[in-house]
């Protein structure tokens, strides 16, 4: 299990999308910043942890190498890292359906069909 919730990487997926497709000044980064600075440290190893996997610079069988990494080699607040990576939401998109994830299940826990 993962030691973050599918949805709130998803939360991260649709920020990161909207930080990416933004007018500067709008106030996307500051509440992406926000959201992953609110997370606890489990949270944002496994987050990045995720987000390596989509780059495929872990396996998903490795994703405890990968989190064991995070966690030992975090250097710079985890906002900052990973709102310098490219492409952050498809990578995490990618690394949720290598580990068998959904991001539509977890957008679901978000956004609840009425």
């Amino acid at each position: 299990m993962l030691p973050i919730s599918p949805s709130k990487i998803a939360h991260v997926i649709i920020r990161a999308r909207k930080f990416d497709a933004d007018v500067p000044g709008s106030g996307q980064a500051r509440e992406l910043r926000a959201f992953i600075a609110g997370l606890n440290e489990e949270e944002k190893a496994a987050l990045t942890a995720v987000m390596w996997i989509g780059r495929e610079t872990f396996d998903a069988s490795e994703f405890d190498e990968a989190y064991e990494t995070a966690v030992t080699e975090a250097t710079a607040p985890t906002e900052d890292y990973l709102l310098g990576v490219p492409m952050l939401a498809d990578h995490l998109e990618d690394g949720l359906n290598a580990l068998g994830v959904s991001l539509e299940e977890a957008e679901e826990d978000i956004y609840p069909s009425v």
